[in-house]
């Protein structure tokens, strides 16, 4: 063995490019996806959520 560590090579710029485009993009599906879920179960749950005792 000659010691060396398999260490991933740097990116290039384009490539940083790229891979922060496909996270802003994978964050925004999960932000909508979020607010889906939490409008459907608004809506699921009704009106008269809002009225109870506190």
């Amino acid at each position: 063995m000659s010691g060396l560590q398999n260490q991933p090579r740097p990116l290039t710029p384009e490539e940083a490019q790229r891979r922060r485009k496909r996270s802003l993009a994978i964050a925004a599906v999960l932000f909508t996806l979020v607010a889906i879920f939490y409008v459907l179960t608004i809506a699921k749950l009704g009106p008269q959520v809002l009225n109870r005792a506190l």
